[in-house]
């Protein structure tokens, strides 16, 4: 086999995955950079994760992203997590394949938190000494907490379930080693929830609520009223492209936008991270639609 056949292979770890828009996001950047690579969907049980994993060791790979529910669960399957931000988090959603001195490594990062870094910095106000408040204490709470901590803002979770928040940000407080302001809030009380939109920079939505039903909000969108002017709000749903939550505050006059952006950011991380090339953001935007 030449090396112009060889065919590197990518793809995405997770339970479910058909519904990821990852394979054309990662194929348009191949393309467009004339690397002979695919990116596949591997459906993954619990059951079968640590096989999945041994799978990258093998020639020709790549690497993986990962999503839910295996987050957490491949950090003890790697050799090294060279991350900050998988180490605070304590989730990985990027797997690099290194090959050094004859051996193999499977390397850990976090690109989400990285991806929102980036949108907070372009779209939101400056972040230090403010709150960013967070609806949700899943695993994708997990990344907007920790860029919070990591921009020097104070991280409030608001939750179903307190308790769950209160533990979400005991944890990352104490890998983070800081001392931020940090508050867990109820989030069906929307007396309190008021009262903390009000000093809130950015919010972020980090439950699924809004995923393809246009109508939903994760809070009664009148609360959104409470808000500072220069406040942002940014939704990790990414389908629909704008929820009832991002259209409400931009009518309100905020920015705010849907989770496309950070599906471009984290995903041209990743892809540097694989193959060492400049990510080309232009074919990666016209993949996902956006304008």
């Amino acid at each position: 086999m030449t090396e112009q056949s060889i065919i590197l292979r990518a793809g995405l770890i997770g339970h479910p995955v058909a519904h990821s828009r990852s394979p054309a996001l990662q194929l348009a950047a191949f393309d467009a950079l004339g690397i002979a690579a695919r990116y596949e969907l591997w459906d993954t049980p619990l059951e079968a994760l640590a096989a999945r994993i041994a799978s990258l060791r093998e020639p020709n790979m790549l690497g993986a992203n990962v999503t839910i529910p295996h987050k957490t669960a491949v950090h003890d399957l790697l050799d090294a997590i060279p991350s900050e931000a998988a180490r605070l988090t304590g989730a990985v959603n990027t797997i690099v394949r290194e090959e050094r001195g004859g051996g193999v490594r499977l390397l850990g990062y976090n690109t989400d938190v990285s991806a929102l870094r980036r949108v907070f910095a372009e779209q939101g106000p400056a972040l230090a000494g403010r709150r960013l408040l967070t609806l949700g204490a899943g695993g994708a709470a997990r990344s907007a907490v920790a860029a919070a901590l990591l921009e020097g803002a104070a991280p409030w979770v608001a939750a179903r379930r307190v308790d769950a928040a209160e533990a979400l940000l005991a944890e990352l407080r104490v890998r983070h080693g800081g001392n931020h302001p940090a508050r867990a809030l109820d989030l069906a009380d929307e007396r309190t929830l008021t009262e903390a939109l009000r000093q809130t920079a950015i919010l972020v939505n980090a439950t699924p609520i809004g995923t393809l039903d246009p109508a939903a909000s994760p809070i009664p969108l009148a609360l959104l009223d409470a808000l500072p002017d220069d406040a942002y709000v940014f939704d990790m749903v990414y389908n629909p492209p704008a929820t009832a939550l991002v259209r409400a505050a931009r009518e309100r006059g905020l920015r705010a936008s849907g989770g496309l952006p950070m599906l471009l950011y984290q995903g041209a991380e990743a892809f540097t991270l694989w193959t060492g090339r400049t990510a080309p953001l232009a074919a990666m935007r016209a993949a996902l639609g956006m304008v």
